[in-house]
C-alpha cells in the first residue's frame, strides 16, 4: 500500500442484527481499534465500512466473527476490500437507508437486563421507579415494531420525543444506552393512565405487559381464580405464575438448567416440578406436578411484583382461544368482562405477543408455545442467498402460525393461538398480511396442510386465488418430520417418527403415530400404530372415554364388555346414561366410527381406562395428566412392570404396524391384579420408547427423526433419547422450534419449490 491510500472494508451482514444494540458494539470496537467509517440499518440486515490499515481491519473482522455483540447472530457476512485516499474519518452510526422489500429480521422482545434493574430499584437513579426502563440490550422489540428497519420513528416510541438528558444519553458512545432506540425516563416516555390495589384484597387485575394485556390475581385466593377461570372461559388448563427467584424457590424445585432457561433474555414460562408445599391453590394448576413461572420481562411487572412482595397469577387477557387482548381502547369491553381494574399505558402495542412455554427435557430446551423472547424465529436456509420465489407457509388449525421464506431465512411467526374461532382466524390473517406489507413482499407461492376443513386451508385457497399464487398441499406428517430437517440443516434421506393427535392421512382416516421415510419431495410410510374406530368421530377428541371404548371393540369386538367385568374401572360409568344408549346401538349399526392410527388418542385411551381423565376441556389434557401421574411413580420409585407393544408386519398393506392390543391386555391385567395406576401409566411410557427403539432396529437406521405434540411429554422424550442411544442411535428433534403444529410452517416451505 502507498504512503497516500489506506484500505476501506465494507461488510454487509444479515441474520439477527437490529434491534439488539449491533450498531453500537460496532461503534464502541472501531473507534478502539482507531477506525473510521460507518454503519447503517439497511433492507438486508447492518451495513458498515471501516477505513484504516489492512492489518487492523482484519484484526475488527476477527474479533467480530469471534466475537459478536451480545444477543446477535451474523447468518451470513459479505466482504470487500478496496483501496482509498488516506484522510481523518471518525466512525459514524449514520441514518438508515429504508427502502421497500426489506429481508432483516426481527429482534424478539427482550427481558430487563441485570443492568437496568439494578436502576430500576435504586433510589439514587433517575430511573428509580420508572415501568418501562431498557437499554440497548433490553426491552420490547418485535412487539412495538410498525415497519422495517427498526428505528425509533418506525416503533410506538415515536410517540413519545425523548427529553434533552436522554437524547444525550442516546447521542453518547460511552453510555450503556448509546443509539437505544427505545430510550425514554420519566419526563419524556408514557406515563400509567389507571391504578389499582386490588390484588390483595381478591381482586382480577388486566396488566398491560410487553406484547398484550395479562391478568393477575392471587395464587391462593381460590374465589378470585374461580372468577378468573369464569371469565376466561377456561375451567381446568393451568395457570402461570409471575415470581420473584427467591419466591420461586419456594414454589418449586428447579433444576440448574430451568433455573438458567428461566434467568435468561427470553424470560419464558418454564415448567419445573413443584414443591410439595407450594402454597397455592389448587385451581392454578389442578393436581399437576408441574408449575409454569415466569420472571418479570419488563419493568412495570416487576414493580407490581414488588409492590405485592409474592407470586401472582399470569395469564393472558383474553377468553380461551381467542386472541390476546392489546389495546386498551379497542378492547376496552373485553377488559371489564375480564378483570376488576386495568393498569395500562401509552406506549400502544403494535404486534400483539403470548409468552413463550419452554421445559427443560433430554438435555436440552423443549419449547412449548413460540412467543415473546423467541419470536420471530429466523432459520437460515444456506451460506449465500438463496434463488428460492418467496413462499408463505400457512400451518394446520389448533396451533395457528405462519412462516415466509425469504432470501436468506425462513421465518416463523409467534404461535397465534387457534384458529377455530372467527376472531382467531381474522388475527391470523391480518397478522400474516402485516408481516408481508412489513417485508413488502408478494408470494408466489403457498403452502397450506392437506386439510380443507382447516381455516388456514381456506386462507391459502383465498390468498392464492386473489394475488394469485401457487398452491401446494403437504401432507400433516410429513411436513412435522421436514419441519426438523429445516432446524438441523438436514437434507437427504431420512427415517422419523410423527406421532401426534390427528392428521389428515392419504387414505382419509386420521393419523397420528407414524413413522415416514423422506427423501426429495416425497416420503414413504414405514410403519403405523394399529388403527381403531373413534365412536362420536369430533367428539372423541375432547372424550378420552370414547377413545378407550374404540380401541376395546377393535380387540375384543362384540365381547369387550365381559372383559371389563372383572374389573373395578370407573371408565363405563363416566358415560351419562343416554350416551351409553347411544354408543351401544351405534356400535351395533357401525355408524359415526371414524378410524385412526392416532398416538394421541392412545394416550387418551389409556388414562381413559386407568380413571386418570375421562373427558378434556384443553388439547393434550389426558396426555399431561398420564405424564404427570407416571412422573410421581418414576420419582417415588414404583416398581413398573414391562409390557409389550409388538412391532409386527402387515404383509396385506406392506407396512410394519405397531400392535397396542397386548398391551392394552397386560394393563387390564394389571388393574386386575391391583397394580397401581400410576405404576400402570409408567409402564405404558416405557412400553412407547421401546417401541421406538424396535422400529429404528427393525430399520436399521443410525439417526432417527422425532417430531409431533406427543414428544412434547417430557417422560416420553427421554426414554426414546435414552433408548435409542443405548443401541448407537442418535435422536433428532426441534429444540429451537416448537415440537407442535406451530412448527408446520417450517416443514411446509421446506416441501415447497425452490425454483
Amino acid at each position: 500500500m502507498s504512503s497516500g491510500t489506506e484500505w476501506a472494508l465494507q461488510l454487509q451482514l444479515s441474520g439477527r442484527v437490529q434491534g439488539i444494540g449491533f450498531r453500537p458494539a460496532i461503534h464502541r470496537r472501531a473507534t478502539r481499534l482507531g477506525l473510521g467509517g460507518w454503519v447503517a440499518n439497511n433492507t438486508s440486515g447492518v451495513i458498515l465500512e471501516l477505513h484504516g490499515s489492512r492489518p487492523q481491519l482484519e484484526v475488527f473482522l476477527q474479533q467480530l466473527l469471534r466475537d459478536p455483540p451480545t444477543h446477535s447472530r451474523m447468518d451470513q457476512v459479505q466482504a470487500g476490500w478496496r483501496q482509498i485516499p488516506c484522510g481523518k474519518r471518525p466512525f459514524r452510526i449514520v441514518p438508515s437507508q429504508p427502502s421497500p422489500g426489506s429481508s432483516a429480521l426481527i429482534a424478539p422482545d427482550l427481558a430487563l437486563c441485570r443492568a437496568c434493574l439494578a436502576e430500576l430499584l435504586d433510589p439514587s437513579n433517575r430511573r428509580f421507579g420508572y415501568p418501562f426502563i431498557s437499554c440497548a440490550q433490553c426491552g420490547p422489540r418485535y412487539s412495538l415494531l410498525q415497519t422495517l428497519p427498526f428505528e425509533r420513528d418506525n416503533t410506538s416510541f415515536s410517540a413519545f420525543p425523548p427529553c434533552a438528558t436522554c437524547a444525550a444519553e442516546y447521542a453518547n458512545p460511552e453510555d450503556r444506552r448509546f443509539h437505544a432506540q427505545t430510550i425514554s425516563c420519566p419526563a419524556c416516555g408514557p406515563s400509567l393512565q389507571a391504578a389499582t390495589q386490588l390484588l390483595r384484597a381478591g381482586g382480577i387485575l388486566a396488566l398491560q405487559g410487553v406484547g398484550g394485556f395479562q391478568l393477575l390475581a392471587d395464587p391462593t385466593h381460590g374465589p378470585a381464580l374461580a372468577r378468573l377461570r369464569t371469565r376466561k372461559g377456561r375451567p381446568e388448563k393451568p395457570l402461570a405464575l409471575l415470581s420473584s427467584r427467591a419466591a420461586l424457590e419456594e414454589i418449586c424445585r428447579p433444576s440448574e438448567p430451568e433455573l438458567e432457561l428461566w434467568q435468561s433474555p427470553l424470560a419464558p414460562i418454564v415448567l419445573m416440578r413443584r414443591s410439595p408445599d407450594a402454597g397455592v391453590d389448587a385451581r392454578v394448576a389442578g393436581s399437576s406436578p408441574w408449575l409454569g413461572v415466569m420472571r418479570p420481562a419488563s419493568g412495570l411487572q416487576q414493580l407490581l411484583l414488588e409492590h405485592v412482595g409474592s407470586p401472582l397469577v399470569c395469564t393472558s387477557a383474553n377468553r380461551s382461544g381467542e386472541p390476546i387482548a392489546a389495546d386498551v381502547n379497542a378492547d376496552e369491553a373485553l377488559l371489564a368482562s375480564l378483570a376488576d381494574g386495568v393498569l395500562s399505558h401509552g406506549l400502544r402495542i403494535v404486534n400483539r405477543i403470548d409468552d413463550s412455554v419452554m421445559r427443560w427435557a433430554a438435555g436440552a430446551p423443549l419449547v412449548l408455545r413460540l412467543g415473546r423472547g423467541l419470536a420471530p424465529l429466523a432459520l437460515p436456509t444456506q451460506a449465500q442467498p438463496c434463488s428460492a420465489p418467496v413462499q408463505l407457509a400457512v400451518g394446520a388449525q389448533v396451533k395457528g402460525a405462519f412462516a415466509l421464506q425469504l432470501k436468506a431465512h425462513r421465518v416463523l411467526s409467534p404461535d397465534l393461538g387457534d384458529l377455530s374461532s372467527r376472531c382467531g382466524a381474522e388475527h391470523f390473517e391480518s397478522t400474516s398480511r402485516t408481516w408481508m406489507r412489513r417485508h413488502a413482499v408478494t408470494p408466489r407461492w403457498i403452502v397450506s396442510d392437506r386439510h380443507r376443513g382447516y381455516s388456514s386451508s381456506a386462507y391459502a385457497e383465498h390468498l392464492s386465488q386473489s394475488l394469485p399464487a401457487r398452491r401446494l398441499q403437504v401432507q400433516h406428517h410429513q411436513a412435522h418430520l421436514l419441519a426438523v430437517m429445516a432446524e438441523h440443516g438436514l437434507s437427504g434421506a431420512h427415517c422419523g417418527l410423527a406421532w401426534d393427535g390427528s392428521g389428515l392421512g392419504d387414505d382419509g382416516t386420521i393419523w397420528g403415530g407414524e413413522a415416514l421415510e423422506l427423501e426429495g419431495d416425497g416420503y414413504r410410510r414405514v410403519a403405523t400404530l394399529r388403527s381403531f374406530p373413534l365412536p362420536g368421530g369430533e367428539r372423541a377428541l375432547r372424550e378420552p372415554r370414547r377413545a378407550a371404548l374404540g380401541m376395546l371393540l377393535e380387540a375384543y369386538g362384540p365381547n369387550w364388555r365381559s372383559r371389563l367385568q372383572p374389573l373395578e374401572t370407573p371408565w363405563w360409568s363416566a358415560f351419562p346414561e343416554a350416551d351409553r344408549a347411544l354408543l351401544e346401538q351405534s356400535l351395533v349399526c357401525g355408524v359415526n366410527r371414524h378410524r385412526c392410527s392416532s398416538m394421541g388418542r392412545l394416550f387418551d385411551g389409556f388414562a381413559a381406562l386407568l380413571g386418570v381423565q375421562q373427558t378434556c376441556s384443553f388439547e393434550a389434557q389426558a396426555a399431561m395428566a398420564l405424564e404427570g401421574l407416571a412422573t410421581q411413580a418414576l420419582e417415588r420409585g414404583e416398581a413398573s412392570p414391562t409390557y409389550p407393544l409388538p412391532l409386527e408386519w402387515s404383509a396385506a398393506e406392506g407396512i410394519w404396524v405397531w400392535n397396542w392390543a397386548p398391551l392394552l391386555e397386560a394393563v387390564l391385567n394389571g388393574l386386575g391384579e391391583r397394580i397401581s395406576p400410576a405404576a400402570l401409566s409408567l409402564a405404558f411410557h416405557q412400553s412407547l420408547a421401546q417401541a421406538v427403539v424396535n422400529l429404528a432396529q427393525s430399520q436399521g437406521v443410525d439417526q432417527l427423526l422425532l417430531a409431533g405434540g406427543c414428544f412434547q411429554n417430557k417422560l416420553l422424550l427421554e426414554g426414546c433419547v435414552l433408548g435409542l442411544q443405548q443401541v448407537g442411535v442418535r435422536a433428532i428433534w426441534c429444540q429451537q422450534l416448537p415440537c407442535n403444529d406451530a412448527s408446520l410452517p417450517i416443514g411446509q416451505l421446506l416441501a415447497a419449490p425452490q425454483i
